[in-house]
């Protein structure tokens, strides 16, 4: 009896580190999936050493020293009406899109996972209520809803987040939901049902763990629809106040000098286009790789 447990272990764990190299090994073997990886790593790093990149201050203005295109002294990337910095402001701003992004997401799931599987678990009128309800929120316009979610509570980035983690967790309901139905049915689920497994034990290690691999997914293309939200919101003047710096709002100050330049807005919306197709992409690759290997 004692031998049993060894023995289990050592079947389990071959068999998810040898599923885990050939998601890798199929991941990368494709091209488009590594340098959209590389671009939303390079992204990340941007974001997180900003404040020792960056090689002014981003609030800092200066009139004397407006408009200057790329390649200035001092200004790789030139300054924008207010004489500051672009290559300060986007690098900060590449830290508020992936703040966003994160947040938005965490509260996503944290909304929509749990009474997904429950409901996709237990169904009857537990099902009915919860899928009427992310019924409701999916009728409404994504953008729509976080606007109107944030000019009730105010124009601020953490009420911006919150809006964006509103807007996504229906569709995180339903794709754990579709995951959990399918799974339910499972034999090994029914031999825990009949030895007496609680629900909420066979749902935290049977249940959930099998609706990762869409899960997963569904995050990716949804780190590129926050950090467009997120930019959208700042460029109507519902999400970071000025004068911080934002992707949205560096190309909503940007338009107001269109006359003069047109770096304050190519430079930010190149920026937004590059990241939500980079998640995209590597979204559409992490889904092809769990389908060959389920398929496998």
């Amino acid at each position: 009896m004692s031998s049993l447990p060894m023995i289990r272990r050592r079947d389990k764990l071959p068999w998810a580190h040898g599923r885990s190299r050939t998601f890798l090994r199929r991941l990368a073997g494709r091209k488009v999936n590594l340098i959209a990886g590389l671009i939303l790593v390079l992204l990340a790093l941007a974001a997180i050493l900003a404040p020792w990149l960056a090689p002014h201050d981003p609030l800092v203005q200066n009139m004397s020293q407006r408009h200057l295109p790329p390649l200035s002294p001092d200004h790789p990337l030139g300054t924008d009406n207010l004489g500051r910095d672009l290559l300060s402001r986007m690098l900060f701003g590449a830290r508020v899109a992936g703040q966003a992004a994160a947040t938005s997401v965490g509260i996503g799931m944290a909304i929509g996972v749990v009474p997904a599987a429950v409901a996709g678990y237990l169904g009857g009128w537990w099902d009915t209520i919860l899928s009427r309800v992310a019924d409701t929120l999916l009728s409404f316009p994504p953008l729509l809803l976080a606007m109107a979610i944030v000019g009730a509570m105010g124009p601020n980035l953490t009420n911006a987040m919150l809006a964006i983690g509103i807007v996504f967790s229906p569709r995180f309901f339903r794709v754990v939901r579709a995951a959990v139905l399918s799974v339910r049915e499972e034999t090994y689920i029914e031999a825990s049902r009949a030895i007496g497994t609680p629900t909420r034990r066979i749902i935290r290690r049977h249940v959930l763990p099998n609706a990762l691999s869409p899960l997963i997914v569904q995050v990716s293309l949804a780190c590129g629809f926050a950090i467009l939200s997120e930019a959208s919101l700042s460029y109507l003047g519902l999400g970071v106040n000025p004068p911080d710096a934002s992707w949205g709002r560096i190309l909503l100050e940007g338009r107001e000098a269109l006359f003069y330049t047109k770096w304050p807005v190519a430079l930010p919306a190149s920026a937004i286009a590059i990241s939500v197709l980079a998640c995209n992409l590597l979204g559409d690759g992490v889904r092809d790789s769990m389908g060959n290997d389920r398929r496998s």
